[in-house]
């Protein structure tokens, strides 16, 4: 009897990915070479998104990887990992990640108003997953998080306007003391 024992890891995710309704990239992000070109990387999102657009099911094995999927008007969220990982570790990232960012759009979790506030997918799941580890699995602390990363822009990337507004807040508070 050949029994293959795993080592345990921290690594759980392979990817993270969000396609729009005709099964084009939206966001992807791969933590592992599985799929190391961006050729590859689009015919296996194709391959995932022609099982998953039909079907209601929220999990499927494709490729020797699991996939957990839920989709939202005109979106469809993936998180990937291998064929032995924890269903419930992946769908739970999932589940945050789709929280995390229907509370920050305001319940509003469709492409339009995912692609005005890309800046704050990409810190969800920066603070949801590093690397493929999960680091955390709670939307409100990644929403409160994002808010608190989204205050902390250097004045090098702030617009005229930010830049006038901090300027009139800083006299105002300087004025009132």
């Amino acid at each position: 009897m050949d029994s293959l024992i795993l080592e345990p890891s921290l690594y759980t995710v392979k990817a993270v990915l969000i396609l729009d309704n005709d099964g084009e990239r939206l966001y992807a992000k791969y933590y592992d070479d599985t799929y190391p070109t961006v050729k590859e990387q689009k015919a296996f999102e194709k391959n995932i998104f022609n099982k998953t657009h039909r079907t209601d099911s929220e999990i499927a094995l494709l490729e020797g990887l699991t996939v957990i999927y839920k989709s939202s008007i005109d979106l469809y969220f993936y998180v990937i990992g291998s064929s032995y990982e924890n269903e419930l570790m992946l769908m739970s990232v999932l589940n945050c990640l789709f929280d995390s960012l229907s509370q920050m759009l305001r319940k509003n979790v469709e492409k339009r108003a995912l692609l005005e506030n890309m800046e704050g997918l990409f810190l969800a799941v920066d603070e949801i997953v590093d690397g493929g580890v999960i680091l955390e699995s709670d939307p409100q602390q990644v929403v409160h998080r994002v808010a608190l990363r989204g205050d902390d822009v250097p004045l090098t990337e702030q617009t005229v306007t930010q830049v006038l507004q901090s300027a009139k807040e800083q006299i105002k508070w300087s004025l009132l003391r």
